[in-house]
């Protein structure tokens, strides 16, 4: 069948399954060209690995150092005339691409939050990865709930300001217009909900039951995902119920590195750069920063995708030789990956943008149609290489 995307609001809820397979292919090409160092990962679990940083953690470690791979997400597949999800078949793609390079690849399809995903991981390390233990793991879920492991209390998260209204421009996806809207303050209830889901206990949880089960390496390494961005974006982001969020995984991280200490491991909270993300399509101002902020960054020659900037993350993270680059940890013991982002220089002509962008003014001074099409490529269209036109057999849906 023919497959064209179909958006509704921020979602669009079609994918196409040789767009995404193009995509991955394309962000292992990448990933290829870029060998890691001797002393790198080499059985990876990333948890979260269908999409964004977390597909990209998977190709990096497997594509750049060779290493083994279990993936754990949360997927749909095809049924009729209804697509699967993109992760589905980035997952499907990736799978492929490690069984032809020769490596090891295994994938869990289920809620990560559960107790029984984590005890069917577990088996897998062990019975499936040299030596049955990991020395990278990789923690980027990002889930609208969760059902609570123990409690079996069900939390959702949501993106609003705390204390008081937001108001902000954002644009249309398909139409490129820009538009204002007004979002009230988060509940308190909605505050916990949304630090329960996207907060860092379940971090701490799969921690705690890799490291009782006796399968992290000494001198294991792990990572969770985290987004500051600047003072334009705080009120509704890192200021906002997303930020208590993330101030919980800061914390769990303490603890983590805690736990894998007495083994010689370390634990991250890496803050990344913002990218296109079915999350920030949704959330007032982030999409009118970012294409600004790509506009900025291509020009100047520093924007990376998610697998660009994963493979410079793990290239800090295991340096060619010991001591000669060294993560950029900062006060509050976080790797700095949204530096080139975060450069004063860029900021400082963002700024100077915000306060002439108007929909007139918007395709002159921001990359509005990069945005697009990085959110279409998410679901496998708008990738070069790929004939949309051509009917889609059967058996890849």
């Amino acid at each position: 069948m023919i497959i064209a995307p179909k958006v509704r609001g921020f979602i669009c809820t079609t994918a196409h399954p040789v767009g995404c397979a193009e995509n991955v292919a394309q962000m292992v090409g990448y990933a290829k060209s870029c060998p890691g160092a001797a002393e790198g990962p080499r059985r990876a679990l990333v948890i979260g690995a269908s999409g964004g940083y977390g597909l990209s953690s998977r190709i990096a470690a497997a594509f750049c150092y060779g290493a083994s791979t279990i993936g754990v997400s949360l997927e749909r597949p095809g049924a009729g005339q209804k697509t699967g999800t993109a992760g589905f078949y980035n997952n499907r793609a990736f799978e492929k691409l490690a069984a032809e390079a020769g490596l090891i690849a295994h994938s869990v399809n289920g809620d990560a939050f559960s107790e029984s995903v984590k005890a069917e991981t577990v088996a897998l390390i062990k019975n499936k990865l040299p030596g049955g233990k990991v020395d990278l793991v990789v923690y980027s879920i990002a889930a609208p709930r969760r059902t609570h492991p123990v409690t079996g209390e069900v939390f959702s998260s949501v993106i609003k300001p705390v204390g008081a209204p937001f108001t902000g421009s954002t644009i249309q996806v398909l139409s490129g217009e820009m538009s204002e809207v007004t979002i009230e303050p988060a509940t308190e209830g909605e505050i916990a909900g949304t630090v329960a889901v996207m907060g860092g206990e379940d971090w701490l949880l799969w921690m705690e039951a890799l490291g009782e089960a006796g399968v992290l390496a000494h001198g294991v390494t792990s990572v969770a995902y985290s987004y500051i961005g600047p003072e334009l974006t705080h009120a509704i982001y890192r200021g906002g119920t997303m930020g208590r969020a993330k101030d919980d995984l800061d914390q769990k991280a303490a603890q983590i590195a805690s736990i894998v200490a007495p083994i010689g491991g370390r634990a991250f909270v890496s803050v990344n750069k913002a990218l296109v993300t079915q999350a920030s399509s949704a959330i007032p101002v982030v999409p009118l920063y970012i294409s600004l902020l790509y506009r900025i960054m291509k020009r100047n020659g520093t924007h990376e995708g998610c697998t660009e900037q994963m493979v410079r993350m793990l290239q800090r993270i295991y340096p060619e030789r010991e001591g000669e680059l060294t993560p950029a940890i900062d006060q509050a013991g976080r790797l700095r990956m949204d530096d080139w982002e975060m450069n004063p220089k860029v900021q400082r002509e963002i700024s100077e943008l915000w306060g002439k962008i108007s929909p007139e003014t918007l395709p002159e001074l921001a990359d509005a149609e990069g945005y697009r099409k990085d959110f279409f490529r998410l679901f496998g269209f708008e990738v070069p290489g790929v004939d949309y036109g051509a009917d889609v057999p059967e058996p890849l849906i």
